[in-house]
């Protein structure tokens, strides 16, 4: 008996759904399960191609894993962020689309500058920096972070996509920065973990079950305590009127932006892409 792609992401469709309770994102089954598929066939699939019996097994081992909480990140071992293929793996924060908007709202304020350059602080697995080193090529990209599992993927993702101007320091936030650098920086972009302490127990299970706990906490009662050294920090290694760019949740948006008024930035504002869930809060020095 022959199963079609299609049969076969219906049914893994309808198996991510009854554990839809486990994910951090609703919705997208149906483009789990088409991406868990293509992953096990190793190549994209039309909906009516023939799958064989190997790739079924593999596929039903795939769901499995990711029926119980595992992300789609992890199993495939990379994840697409604004059109870059990132490695990744256990130990390192996964990108999220959130944070492409992130990237794009540091893109477009010094793409039209004059040799500029930029830090990405928190990076993880450098999606921030890789995306400034690729869409601004004549900008100097350092990225930060004190996981040295995620900045050895960071490394290998710069060289993967041929992004020979990001360079990754190992350490928190402004500390591994070159101190030649202080008053030179034409944007600042963070993703800091800003989850509350005590909050950290209602997370989804994809999230506090698998990722590691520093990349989502600072273990802060606020969840701010990173976002505090960000803001206290930023004048000191911005240039005149460069930008500092940070995403939070959505909750926090008003307490960051208050943060960013009484530290004399101007042109505040709070910023929202395509996810409500999460907003960028932008200020010029």
């Amino acid at each position: 008996m022959t199963t079609t792609a299609s049969e076969l992401i219906e049914a893994g469709r309808k198996r991510l759904l009854r554990d839809v309770e486990r994910f951090n994102r609703r919705g997208d089954e149906r483009i789990q399960a088409e991406e868990l598929l293509e992953h096990a066939a190793g190549q994209e699939l039309d909906d009516d191609d023939e799958v064989d019996a190997a790739t079924r097994r593999k596929y039903e081992r795939l769901l499995e894993r990711r029926a119980k909480g595992e992300p789609i990140g992890y199993i495939r071992g990379y994840e697409m962020f604004r059109g870059m293929r990132l490695a990744v793996k256990p130990g390192a924060f996964i990108p999220r689309e959130t944070t492409e908007f992130l990237a794009q709202q540091a893109i477009r304020r010094i793409r039209r500058r004059k040799d500029p350059i930029a830090a990405d602080l928190a990076t993880g697995v450098g999606g921030v920096a890789l995306a400034i080193a690729h869409e601004v090529p004549h900008a100097d990209v350092y990225g930060t972070d004190i996981a040295t599992t995620a900045l050895a993927l960071a490394r290998a993702n710069a060289k993967i996509n041929r992004l020979p101007n990001a360079r990754f320091l190992t350490g928190s936030m402004y500390e591994p920065l070159p101190k030649r650098l202080k008053g030179t920086l034409d944007v600042i972009a963070s993703h800091p973990p800003y989850v509350a302490s005590h909050e950290l127990k209602g997370l989804p299970a994809e999230l506090i079950d698998f990722e590691p706990v520093e990349s989502l906490t600072d273990a802060s009662r606020d969840g701010l305590g990173l976002v505090r050294v960000l803001v206290g920090g930023a004048r000191e290694w911005l240039k005149p009127d460069g930008w500092l760019c940070v995403e939070v949740a959505s909750d926090l948006a008003r307490t960051l932006r208050s943060m960013l008024v009484r530290a004399s930035f101007r042109e505040v504002q709070s910023t929202r892409g395509e996810y409500a869930y999460t907003r960028v809060l932008v200020g010029k020095r």
